[in-house]
Order: C-alpha cells, then structure tokens, then sequence
C-alpha cells in the first residue's frame, strides 16, 4: 500500500469549482473531486500554520494549551510512527515554517526530506543592498517583506518558482519508487499563501485594466484599499491557485501513468483559508475565524472504496481525522491520546456503522473558541478585554521565528501532566499576545448556517447558544483543555453547569465596541485625495507642519496618542482600519482639507 498527500496553504475553497467557484481556471480541482471523495463539512481545528501541522502529525487539537510551536516530546508523530511500522515516509515541501525556531521538529520526523528555498521571506538569499520594489500597497515593509523582494529576483522563471521545484521533487519520488511498497509521500507547497506570486502565463488566465500600485499582498486588516484594487489582489490569488491546480494536475497525471490508483491512497488537503475581501476583510488571525478560514477543501481517494469516487460527504470531519486515517490505511493502530477517527469510518458511519461526529471545535491560541455541529457555528469570546488569564504549556519554549526570552520564562511553573502528555508535566509559561489583538472586541458571535452561509447576519438564540455552549465544555473536557481556558471563557468546568447565566450572545449584540469591530472599514475610493491624503504613510504625513495641523484641527488628540506608535508606512486609513480611529466623520473632514490643502498634480 502506499500513500500521497497534497497539502497547500492558506488554500480559500470559496474560489475551487467543486466548491461552487465558476470564474476560477482549476480544471484539476474538478477532475480530482471525480476521482475522490470531496467532503463539504471539514472543519481545521488548531490555526495557523504549525499549530495546523501539530494536528496533521498528533491526531488532536493543541490550540487549547499552545500558540504556535514544535512538537512537543510527549507528541505522537504519524509520520514517525508510520517509520516505525516499515512504512516508508518522505517530505517534500517549501513551507519555511518547517525549518524555524517553532517548527524545527517536524521533518525530523520523516525518513528523509526535501527543502527548497524562497517563499514568503524566507531567509534564503544574502543581499546587504536593499532591493528597488515597484511602488506597493503592503504597508507591513519589515524584514520579511525586504528578504522577499531579495528572493523574488531568484525565481524570475516557472521553473525556479519553489511551488514547481517541489512538486518536481514529490514527481521524482514517485517515479522512481512506484513499483514499490509501503511509502507515504507527503508534498507541501506554502502557495496559494500571500505574497500571490506567480508568473505571466497564469496572470494571464485573468485579464483586466489594472494600472495602481503593486498589489499581491494584502495586510491582515480590514479591507481600505478600493475597488479595483482589491478585485486585482484577488485575480493575483487566483493567478496562484491557478499555478497550485497546474502542479495537482502534474501529481494526477502521474497517478495515471505509474498505475497508482489501484493501491495509493490520495489526500489532498490545506491547512486553513484565506479571506480576500469577504466580510470587509484580508488574511486571517486578527478577526473571527470565519468559514472562509476554518470550513476548508478535502479530497480522499482510497483505494479500498472505489465506489466512492466522485461522491461528496456532509458529515463532520475535521484535521485531526488524517493522522488515523493513513495510520488505519498501513494497518498501525492509532494511540489513545488521538481525538480523530479515519475518514473511511465517517464515511461508512453515513450508513450507520459508526455515529458521526456530532461537534467540531477549533480556533486559535488566545482568540475565539469555536464550536460547530455542521449547521450552527458558535464563536465563544473571552469574558474581558484582559484576556487573561492565558498560559502556554510546552516543554519546547519557541516562538515561530524565536525563542522564549528570559523575561517570558521569569514566572515560568510546572503544571500538573496532561492526559496527553504521557505523566509528564510541562512548563506553565505566562502567554504574550500580539499588540491590538484583542477578541473580546468582537464578542460572542452566533451564525446559521442553513440560513446564513456566508455569516454575514449574527444571530441571538438563547436556546441554540445554551446547546452550542454545552457543547462546547464537553469538547473542552474531552481535549483535558487547561483550567486558565475556562476561566478565560467565562465557563464553568461541567456541561451540567451551563445555565443561561453563562450566554453572551444578546449582552454583546449591538454594543458599539462589537459593532465598530465588525463593521466594514471606509475604503480609499470614499474619499477625495491630493499629493497627501488618508492613504498618505503617516511617517510622510506628520513630517508636513501643514498636515500635522490639519490632522490636530479634525482628529484633536491624535498627534499626542499611543496610537502614532504605529509609523512607518501604515497611513490614516489603515489605522482607523485597525482601530477605530478616527472615526468616519473624523476621516471625510480630514480627506477635504488635505485635498484642499495639497492638491493633486
């Protein structure tokens, strides 16, 4: 038996055709859910990157007691236990995360592995010169995007691109072992993530007027930037979903030529989505985790059910089921600490063998936990704006790009183990949280699916929250969630202990905090714009004695605020974007006497 898996990131299944999706050029996307099995109802578990990855090797959630980090020593590894058992496991991916600080333990793992070099920043290519960038709407200019314009003059060709160099790798792996048994193949490309960097020939695929700044690169913010603009970062996303259907397409023709699908098992998978304007937003981490990131694309094909090919599957799934899903493939039984089940039990279990699931919990670290039965989905908030309290529980005391400082390990304790962690205690790390990111600012969310799938109208139903909430502290038990989270949430430690005392819903709806929150940002094409304007960069926009007072007279305070700690090349909008302020008000009377002020050439 042997086995293929196809991982992308950041993959949005709103833009794949067996998804609905009919302006996006994917052929093989829709070739491949007639050959397999397309699940409707996938649910991630823990965000983003490594925690998903965490996930893909364990079988269980990690979101509950870790941000992003390796694997820890009392870690179960699919990959690993495969070796184990004489199957054969080999990585080949250009995911950088791999070979960081908090992810340096996963393709240790493998058998063997392969690396190629250059996506999204990765420290690849030594220049003490700074590059020359085309004029860019990204405002984020920090290390990694100078190393990214660095690696970009290396990949001027398809064939350099690390996504091709890749794919070129896993091919070779199964050419040269195709008439042999007991393999698993993992091929990972990072695309379609952002930077949206492909080439001509599949920019091409989407034609349109386009003159503005360079734009395949959105921020994590609330959408500013105007119409046409945004329409071309996402044809710049679809140019490189576009590129990644190229490459599946390569991995499916290979199939037919090796005669592997009498015998291979095919997972084709991603980590989380992407939002690309939906909901008045960019990226992910800084807003609720709606569907668009967490409801995410899964193709199966399994050798041993043909029959199944060109189905679809309703149940609920989720991340966790692929680690036992190739470990039941090879016949090695998965460990008591895995939550998920194979994916061919929730696929008999629709004929009544095995119960289908009946919730799904994910999120991450710090932010909202959320619940789903495949219908309803409920977005716990953190009971304060504090947050707290938050522990990180690891024995690998590493952040994504970094260690953890002195400082952080100051106040450092052993907890008490786990019922994962095999008797072993861990340390109990006070968490540190990003600046400005804050949940609590959204509160408590409540969508209905069946009425609402693009959960653009929040909901308040005491009776369905109560049930969802109930829910949810079962998932907590069941992951042996540490006590701080339940504390965090607001949420007693039993199901039997929730009563209406414990629901959010209606207290947050409508308050003026949640509704600024998730409210649509103003956009640059509302308002009028001179040599200096809204989307001027603020470090331009002070350094102009005529603006500064300007901005004083419409936004008094704004100049002496914590606020304008944040330079650089952020502007006015970007920071009401991300804030709040100035208000919209603030932002109209501003925008007119700038453009009075500095008119345009």
């Amino acid at each position: 038996m042997k086995a293929v898996m196809v991982m992308f990131d950041s993959l949005n299944r709103h833009l794949l055709p067996p998804y609905g999706a009919d302006w996006v050029h994917a052929p093989n996307f829709a070739r491949l859910a007639a050959l397999s099995t397309t699940y409707d109802n996938c649910y991630v578990g823990s965000m983003p990157c490594m925690p998903a990855r965490r996930e893909l090797h364990t079988g269980r959630h990690n979101f509950l007691h870790r941000s992003w980090g390796p694997l820890e020593p009392f870690d179960d590894s699919m990959p690993e236990m495969l070796k184990q058992h004489g199957v054969y496991t080999h990585l080949v991916s250009d995911h950088q995360h791999y070979w960081e600080d908090g992810g340096a333990t996963y393709h240790g793992r493998y058998n063997t592995w392969e690396f190629f070099r250059g996506q999204e920043g990765d420290a690849w290519k030594g220049q003490v010169a700074d590059p020359v960038p085309p004029d860019d709407l990204h405002s984020n200019r920090n290390d990694l995007w100078r190393q990214d314009w660095i690696n970009r003059a290396h990949m001027d060709t398809e064939d350099k691109h690390p996504q091709t160099l890749t794919f070129d790798a896993g091919l070779e792996f199964l050419r040269v072992n195709r008439d042999q048994d007991d393999w698993f193949v993992q091929i990972e490309t990072f695309d379609p993530h952002e930077p949206f960097f492909s080439h001509k020939s599949y920019k091409d695929l989407y034609p349109h007027d386009y003159e503005g700044p360079h734009f395949d690169w959105p921020d994590y913010t609330k959408v500013t930037e105007a119409e046409e603009q945004s329409t071309h970062a996402r044809f710049e996303y679809a140019a490189l979903l576009s590129m990644c259907d190229n490459s599946l397409g390569r991995v499916l023709d290979a199939m037919d030529e090796h005669g592997l699908w009498d015998d291979t098992l095919l997972i084709v998978c991603t980590d989380h989505g992407l939002l690309l304007g939906e909901k008045g937003w960019w990226g992910k981490l800084v807003q609720p985790w709606y569907n668009e990131l967490s409801n995410i694309p899964l193709f199966v094909w399994d050798p041993r059910r043909p029959a199944h090919a060109g189905s679809r599957h309703s149940g609920l799934v989720q991340t966790i089921d692929i680690a036992p899903t190739l470990l039941e493939f090879f016949g090695v039984d998965r460990t008591p600490d895995m939550q998920g089940r194979p994916l061919g039990e929730a696929t008999d279990g629709s004929l009544g063998e095995v119960p289908r699931r009946q919730s799904a919990v994910f999120g991450m670290f710090g932010g909202h936990v959320n619940i789903t039965d495949g219908r309803w989905v409920y977005m716990r908030s953190c009971h304060d704006a504090t947050n707290q309290p938050l522990y990180e529980h690891t024995l690998m005391p590493t952040h994504g790009r970094g260690r953890f400082t002195p400082a952080e390990l100051a106040d450092a304790e052993l907890a008490e183990p786990f019922d994962f962690t095999k008797g072993v205690r861990t340390l109990r790390v006070p968490a540190r949280t990003a600046p400005g990111f804050d949940p609590s600012r959204f509160g408590a969310l409540l969508y209905d699916l069946a009425d609402d799938p693009r959960q653009e109208r929040p909901v308040v139903d005491d009776d369905v929250e109560l049930r969802m909430l109930r829910l949810l502290v079962q998932q907590l038990r069941d992951g042996d969630a540490p006590p701080d989270q339940y504390e965090r949430l607001g949420l007693p430690r039993t199901p039997e202990e929730v009563t209406t005392a414990y629901l959010q819903v209606a207290a947050h709806r409508g308050q003026p905090r949640q509704s600024a929150a998730l409210d649509h940002a103003p956009r640059a094409d509302e308002f009028p714009e001179g040599r200096l304007g809204l989307r001027t960069p603020l470090a331009v926009l002070l350094s102009d004695p005529v603006a500064v007072e300007a901005v004083r007279r419409f936004v008094p305070g704004l100049t002496d605020s914590e606020l304008l700690t944040i330079r650089g090349s952020t502007s006015l909008l970007q920071l009401a974007a991300a804030t709040g302020q100035p208000d919209r008000d603030q932002l109209t009377g501003l925008a007119n006497e700038l453009a009075r002020l500095f008119p345009g050439n």
